[in-house]
């Protein structure tokens, strides 16, 4: 099965395609660049856009079970706050991450707006 299709250099439109996922608060939003991540059948590949707005935060830790790889593109983004915004630990792009299937992260805010780049996938790293 097929979840990225060939995709050569094009201009993204920034302006559109981007939504809230599914489970975060409003000022975050995703624009899927490539792919299909199927979580409930533990498929597929995606690569996403995810961006903060300024003073944006979630309040608990994720956890999945696909890999995840991310790069702060621009911006700040700050790990590890309170579930009312507070405290953790302030990161500028350029920065980068890989976290396995089960690794707890996060809560995430950013104080100033961020923008990352993330890769999805299941399977051998």
């Amino acid at each position: 099965m097929t979840f990225k299709p060939h995709l050569e250099f094009h201009r993204l439109n920034m302006d559109e395609g981007w939504e809230t996922p599914p489970g975060y608060p409003s000022g975050i939003k995703q624009k899927i660049l490539a792919g299909r991540l199927d979580e409930p059948n533990g498929q597929g590949h995606r690569t996403r856009l995810l961006s903060f707005e300024p003073g944006v935060y979630t309040t608990a830790p994720f956890v999945h079970t696909y890999w995840e790889e991310v790069f702060l593109v621009s911006g700040d983004l700050v790990v590890g706050n309170d579930a009312s915004g507070n405290g953790g630990e302030s990161y500028q792009g350029p920065t980068y991450a890989c976290r396995p299937p089960g690794a707890y992260h996060g809560p995430f805010k950013s104080e100033g707006g961020c923008l990352l780049l993330e890769i999805h996938y299941f399977g051998d790293a």
